[in-house]
């Protein structure tokens, strides 16, 4: 007589790591189109759909709650997805793009960026912020918002906590410039190039730039896209240097330090991706086609953020993190317009 067929037993069947994290990917991508869905809204078209997930993920984590099953697909999300699709942002870049902005453009770039990120980390030890949360506050204002603070955080390894806070202050702030920018460039007298550069070199999210930017006219739109992807360049440079910094700075003994070095391997491919787009490699079909996907599965990822972070975490910092994001808010926006205004 034939044997009944075998059941997996429970032992061997938490070392089958795909049938794990499916439960966990099917709710994050759930929870990715819900934010794809909800962008298309018109009173939320201004905000970008990470955003959206990351606070579609927050409610369901503390209002519902997640079980167990989910956590390892959430956690595959929220890391081996999000260093792919980080590695895919290279497509969007080319060095003419970056040259288009001109070499006052990129001094006010590179001066903007750094000045900002070294001030935020100044500041946030001043007041008593925790070195990793105000080092992802200092990538998410200096340069590219959430997806700069999630990249960062590869190599920092803040707390969930701490990468959702810094988020919400990017998005605050970010939105408060979209909304301020185009009424303050006419009591400031800007021309349409000054007003576009700033709107890219300051303000955090690339969204929230192009809809702030454009109501200046297509010029300003397009000065204001090509100075925004101009600091998206310089992600690469901060999360290589804050990972060799973060390995000669950790308490751990120099054994296990030898062990774990957070080299931010994706940066390279990230960096591979963009040297090979300069060299006109890609179809534009193709490049199309992934820089698609690539942003649902960065809306993945923000999703699985969300469905890791809890509030009564995120209260225990209190509010200084807010008080820095202003801050360095101030900072970037005067700072830059300084500088538009000095070199134009």
């Amino acid at each position: 007589m034939e044997s009944p067929p075998q059941k997996i037993k429970p032992e061997i069947a938490k070392y089958l790591p795909f049938n794990a994290i499916i439960p966990g990917l099917l709710l994050t991508a759930g929870v990715a189109i819900l934010a794809e869905y909800l962008k298309k809204i018109p009173s939320l078209s201004l905000f970008s759909s990470l955003i959206i997930a990351i606070i579609l993920g927050i409610i369901l984590k503390n209002t519902v709650g997640v079980s167990q099953i989910f956590k390892p697909g959430i956690t595959f999300s929220l890391k081996r997805i999000l260093r792919l699709s980080i590695i895919l942002l290279g497509l969007r870049l080319s060095l003419p793009q970056i040259l288009a902005v001109g070499p006052a453009g990129l001094v006010i770039v590179f001066v903007t960026l750094t000045s900002t990120f070294i001030f935020t980390c100044w500041f946030g030890r001043q007041i008593g912020v925790n070195q990793k949360l105000t080092k992802l506050i200092a990538a998410g204002t200096s340069i590219c918002g959430a997806s700069a603070i999630v990249a960062t955080n590869g190599v920092v390894e803040g707390k969930d906590e701490d990468v959702a806070y810094a988020v919400a202050i990017v998005t605050i702030f970010g939105t408060l410039s979209m909304l301020l920018y185009p009424f303050l460039s006419t009591f400031l007298q800007v021309n349409s190039q000054e007003f576009g550069i700033w709107c890219g070199v300051s303000i955090h999210e690339t969204a929230q730039v192009i809809a702030a930017a454009f109501q200046g006219g297509d010029v300003s739109g397009e000065f204001g896209t090509i100075a925004k992807l101009s600091r998206v360049i310089f992600l690469a440079p901060v999360v290589l240097t804050l990972g060799f910094v973060s390995s000669g700075s950790s308490n751990s003994s120099p054994e296990t330090k030898s062990k774990k070095l957070p080299i931010p391997w994706f940066v390279f491919g990230f960096i591979a991706l963009m040297l090979l787009n300069s060299g006109n490699v890609f179809p534009e079909g193709l490049k199309k086609s992934v820089t698609e996907i690539n942003h649902f599965l960065l809306t993945i990822s923000m999703a699985g953020m969300g469905l890791k972070t809890s509030i009564l975490e995120i209260k225990q910092n209190g509010i200084k993190p807010l008080y820095l994001g202003a801050v360095s808010w101030v900072f970037i926006s005067v700072l830059s317009f300084s500088l538009i205004k000095a070199f134009y």
